[in-house]
């Protein structure tokens, strides 16, 4: 018997260009979903008929509420290697083998600079100025060179900040809880000794942290309120780490210059939800991981996946282990 496959949120409709499907296409229908399923009932009622789901990052949960509802599902497929949205637990109790994939570090890393360069240089403003009639600069830009980054999380993408900022001519420093002077000294930045200060002192802040009990909130009215009112916000990491209420305040009422950001608390955004309207926003509809050779990896390892798993040799396996990670 044929298996079916769901490939979830594919939006740009790109699954099924972006790999070679062939080796499994006599064994599995694969079947692509465009519009994104807002909850548990509409998912449930979605995917009773397939036996494998190919979902991206953590943009679908899968509690165990959700996977009780889904007898058929044999095969769950994960783009990255790390995940908080899979009650791992309730799939093995449920017979549910779970796999990912690999995913690089450099498109959210390049998105963090389109998002950091667009809010320093009013690209967004001036071009809409342009191609509308509008005022002839109406802007005057921030410069990076001799500015100070403040990067929150030093890991594989927050790293990789850091060392485009240096060849930038600006100055760094970083801070998470567990970063270590000889890590800071390793990336060529400067340890922030609190996020305090981190926060009081930069021109810039970037989040690359990942979202945990200890994370969630870090950035809250007080935090924002230590920031300079001519600095700018960039979040490509997880919505909840910036208290969103409280970005939004700071932003009505000037109190920082701007903010990118890439991540939310509802994806897809509602179209009456406040991020859409938010003055000195600069906003992205979660493109961070999205890009032709992260996609030709998502979706050229889930069918490595699916034939792994029809051999009887599952590979890549994600379990408890694996929990959570930055976007």
């Amino acid at each position: 018997m044929r298996l079916r496959c769901a490939v979830l949120d594919d939006f740009q409709s790109a699954a099924a260009t972006a790999a070679d499907w062939s080796p499994v296409a006599d064994r599995v229908e694969v079947v692509a979903f465009t519009e994104h399923f807002a909850s548990e009932d509409a998912l449930a009622a979605a995917l009773a008929d397939f036996d494998v789901v190919v979902t991206l990052r953590e943009r679908v949960a899968f509690p165990g509420s959700l996977l009780a509802r889904l007898p058929r599902l044999k095969l769950l497929i994960a783009s990255g290697m790390r995940n908080s949205v899979i009650d791992f637990a309730a799939a093995e109790r449920g017979g549910v083998t779970v796999c990912g994939t690999a995913s690089a570090p450099t498109p959210p890393t390049e998105l963090t600079w389109a998002l950091l360069l667009g809010l320093a240089r009013g690209l967004v403003p001036e071009s809409t100025a342009l191609r509308t009639g509008g005022p002839w600069q109406s802007t005057v830009g921030a410069d990076l060179h001799g500015s100070r980054l403040g990067i929150l999380g030093l890991g594989k993408i927050g790293g990789r900040v850091a060392r485009i900022a240096l060849a930038f001519g600006m100055e760094v420093t970083a801070w998470s809880r567990h970063l270590t002077k000889e890590r800071a000294e390793e990336c060529g930045v400067e340890l922030a000794p609190s996020k305090e200060e981190l926060l009081t002192g930069s021109d810039f802040v970037s989040v690359h942290l990942a979202l945990s009990d200890r994370t969630e909130g870090l950035i809250g009215a007080a935090e924002l309120a230590l920031m300079k009112p001519t600095a700018f916000l960039v979040n490509t990491s997880r919505a909840a780490i910036v208290d969103q209420d409280a970005l939004l305040a700071a932003l009505r009422e000037g109190r920082i210059a701007g903010a990118g950001v890439d991540v939310f608390d509802v994806e897809p955004l509602p179209a009456d939800h406040p991020m859409r309207t938010a003055p000195r926003l600069l906003a992205t509809p979660h493109l961070g991981y999205v890009s032709r050779a992260n996609y030709a990896t998502y979706y050229g390892q889930a069918v490595e996946d699916i034939a792994a798993y029809l051999a009887g040799s599952p590979v890549r396996p994600l379990g408890r282990g694996n929990g959570s990670g930055a976007n």
